[in-house]
């Protein structure tokens, strides 16, 4: 593998590296209210 192969394949586990820490972080537990809380404003009746 030359290195530009080898530039090609860690830059392609960097970006799934990202990618999942940005997926974690989104479907965090602990986040769950702050996510769905816009959802639930948006269907409650402004009455």
């Amino acid at each position: 593998m030359n290195v530009s192969g080898l530039a090609y394949v860690l830059f392609t586990v960097f970006l799934a590296i990202i990618s999942g820490g940005i997926i974690a972080y989104y479907y965090n537990p602990k986040r769950k209210e702050k996510i769905e809380d816009p959802k639930h404003r948006m269907l409650d009746d402004d009455n």
